[in-house]
């Protein structure tokens, strides 16, 4: 056994704050830290966006020792290594395609003992050129991401992850430690197992993540459905998964032709296309990314603020997995399922089919379908949807209300008289003799006038026209739903046909009531999301997310490697004035204050200055601007002359304030004077381009206009812009 030094909790945090920024641990941590220290093997099961990494990057860099990662995925190591190396800490990485510099570089660092990390592919791993390479190396720790792809009941089965069992015969005196975001008690068990932990730290974090709002939402059109969601999203990043190749494709090109950035990905492509989507994404050229589930493990974007399901996944943990890469910041986030009965259908004759190619076990099969189960009765029931995920992972719910969901927001509402209309539903079907599927009985409710009604004689049926008017697809998912409540049978064959059941008889005769559900026409704000841009100046988090791109791009990395969305709005809401500040700042630690410090605290302090804002606020605390009676006369003498519309060169020029400032006086000025006119300072071209890309995106933030101008109006003037529409508003 290999002795190990015991570390303080003082000693860990110093760590922690120097590379990362953050004064505090989250909850299971430290435990999970010292199990690394110790060198006792553990599984660690946090949701995603816990803080799962934090936990074998400290006990590497503390015992000054190199560890090895084992990552699925060349793009999630990629990312995982920028983001630290942009801390100052020391990783590496190697993988398939690196050019032989690179690895050779890498090889020597390893060697060397200048990583503290190294991240590897599983395959990689177990070469024998690899195994040599790291046995040189004293006693290191293997911690295997994403754990649950080793268990043939976890949700992404990897046969590659079952070798890794090699590694304890390998090198006995090492610690492993398992570490996933999604796994039941069964699938923990099973990781346990298969890579032979010996009396492992078993630690499971809390499931539910706060911060995001699921709402499932019957399936109507999925088009307008998703453009909709992403509308509430302008100019944020999102996902939306789709159920094959050519519905990501369909999706993309759809949300392109009304106005979004929008790509396609999926495990069809070519793996340059592939690589080209995913890099534009964490380049933030693009928005949204329509995909399969082929999209996702590899990419570490912190900021999804929407992930949505335009299918039924087809488990729990795929759901838990998706939407876990939203809010991963910790910021507000909404997950919006769309669901249809023809989903759960659809799924059912995939995994037969792909288990028949496979010559899958049975138990295999069986194990698939109790999965699609599970998540059917997650769509169809109306429970809260953060407990039912908590209770799913075996964690009791203690709150009567989330407030973060569609059915504790009171967003869902039964259907007027939808008995009656189950009636006319299951009527046609019997009049139409049990013999055709949705689109025919659709086609005979709504009146179709086509040929192939007259030919089978169903224009004259009296259910024919019975529902004349009512949208085709909203029908079509009513029909679902009765096939979902059991009210309808729908045979298993290649053209499946709805047939009447006992319960739909009992429907017919009147003699049971039905429920049929449809989201309500507005969905609510949550506490939550209100609470997290408490005292943030929105015009300041958007020049600080405009400078993120920039250093972003100069250093070819993610965005989301420089900062976050969540340390960009707690500089926007405390506004530091120095280095020390700074450093107080969630998020930043000491490599960042000193490499890019001087930028940021330029920024702030620029935009500060031009809207007349206090520096180094406290935290909770709201705007408040300055009362220096040198600064008032200078405010004054501006509005005096803005009133008599003088220009901006001549107000600079009179005050002696920087341009900057002069432009902030003037948007308080507009402000405090509903009645006038921007014709001095803004061209009426200019006013309805800002007012029409307001009207477009529904919102009235600087940087998704901006973006949507396609640059070519200033901060300045689309900020005068949305102060004069709120007066008129």
């Amino acid at each position: 056994m290999i002795e190990s030094k015991t570390w303080s909790t003082d000693e860990i945090l110093a760590t922690v704050r120097r590379y990362w920024g953050f004064s505090e641990l989250r909850p299971l941590q430290e435990q999970a830290i010292r199990a690394g220290l110790e060198r006792r093997d553990s599984l660690v099961v946090m949701p995603t966006g816990g803080g799962k990494s934090l936990c074998y990057q400290v006990p590497a860099e503390l015992e000054q020792r190199t560890d090895i990662v084992v990552s699925p995925l060349i793009a999630l190591m990629k990312d995982q290594v920028d983001g630290l190396r942009e801390c100052g800490y020391p990783a590496g990485a190697l993988y398939s395609g690196m050019p032989l510099h690179a690895v050779r570089t890498t090889e020597e660092g390893i060697a060397a003992g200048r990583y503290r990390l190294v991240f590897v592919a599983p395959e990689r791993l177990l070469t024998p050129w690899f195994l040599q390479l790291i046995e040189r190396l004293p006693a290191p720790a293997f911690a295997i991401d994403e754990a649950h792809c080793i268990s043939h009941w976890g949700h992404d089965f990897r046969p590659e992850y079952r070798q890794l069992a090699e590694l304890k015969t390998r090198f006995p005196q090492a610690s492993m430690h398992a570490y996933t975001a999604t796994a039941t008690e069964r699938v923990r068990a099973d990781i346990v197992q298969q890579l032979g932990l010996k009396d492992p730290a078993v630690l499971i974090g809390t499931f539910d993540r706060p911060n995001l709002v699921y709402r499932v939402v019957p399936r109507v059109d999925a088009h307008a459905q998703v453009l909709q969601v992403l509308q509430r999203h302008p100019g944020d990043a999102s996902i939306v998964y789709c159920l094959s190749r050519k519905d990501t494709e369909g999706m993309a090109e759809a949300l392109k032709e009304n106005g979004m950035r929008a790509a396609f990905y999926h495990a069809g492509m070519e793996a340059g296309d592939r690589r080209r989507t995913q890099d534009a994404f964490a380049a933030e050229e693009i928005d949204v990314v329509a995909a399969t589930v082929a999209f996702g493990m590899g990419i570490d974007r912190s900021d999804v603020r929407s992930v949505i399901h335009a299918a039924m996944p087809k488990s729990i943990e795929h759901y838990q997995q998706e939407t876990g890469r939203a809010g991963r910041d910790g910021l507000e986030a909404e997950c919006v399922l769309l669901y249809s009965a023809a989903d759960v259908i659809r799924w059912e004759s995939l995994i037969e089919k792909s288990a028949a190619e496979a010559g899958a076990a049975p138990a295999v099969m069986t194990a698939s379908r109790q999965l699609l189960e599970h998540v059917r009765r997650f769509c169809t029931g109306l429970h809260c949807r953060h407990r039912r995920l908590s209770e799913y992972f075996g964690q009791a719910f203690s709150k009567s209300n989330c407030e973060a969901c569609d059915v504790c927001l009171n967003e869902v509402e039964n259907l007027a008289d939808a008995t009656v209309t189950a009636q006319k539903i299951l009527s046609c079907v019997a009049r139409t003799g049990e013999r055709f599927g949705a689109e025919h009985v659709v086609d005979v409710l709504v009146g179709a006038n086509t040929e192939r009604m007259r030919r089978w004689g169903h224009d004259q049926l009296s259910t024919y026209g019975l529902m004349k008017g009512t949208e085709r697809k909203g029908l079509t998912n009513m029909l679902y739903q009765l096939l979902d409540e059991g009210l309808l049978d729908r045979t298993a064959d290649d053209r499946p046909v709805f047939r009447l059941n006992d319960e739909s008889w009992a429907v017919l005769r009147g003699q049971r009531q039905v429920k049929l559900v449809q989201p309500k026409a507005k969905v609510r704000k949550t506490r939550f999301a209100e609470e997290s841009w408490e005292g943030v100046d929105r015009g300041l988090f958007d020049g600080l997310r405009t400078l993120r791109r920039e250093v972003a791009d100069e250093r070819a990395v993610p965005a989301y490697v420089v900062f976050s969305d969540a340390t960009l709005r707690d500089m926007a809401r405390a506004r530091p004035g120095s280095a020390t500040a700074l450093l107080n700042v969630r998020g930043v630690g000491e490599r960042k204050v000193s490499d890019l410090g001087p930028r940021f605290l330029e920024c702030i302090a620029e935009y500060s200055r031009a809207n007349g804002l206090e520096l180094d606020m406290s935290a909770g605390s709201r705007p408040k601007r300055q009362r220096s009676s040198r600064k008032n006369d200078a405010k004054a003498a501006a509005f005096q002359m803005f009133a008599k519309g003088a220009a901006i060169e001549k107000v600079t020029a009179a005050t002696g304030k920087a341009p900057s400032t002069v432009w902030g006086y003037l948007a308080l000025f507009i402000e405090a004077h509903p009645s006038q006119r921007l014709d001095p300072w803004v061209s009426q071209e200019t006013h309805q381009a800002v007012a029409g890309a307001v009207q477009d995106l529904g919102v009235a933030y600087l940087k998704p206009i901006f973006d949507r101008l396609e640059a070519r109006v200033p901060y300045e003037q689309i900020r005068l812009v949305i102060a004069s529409l709120k007066n008129s508003a």
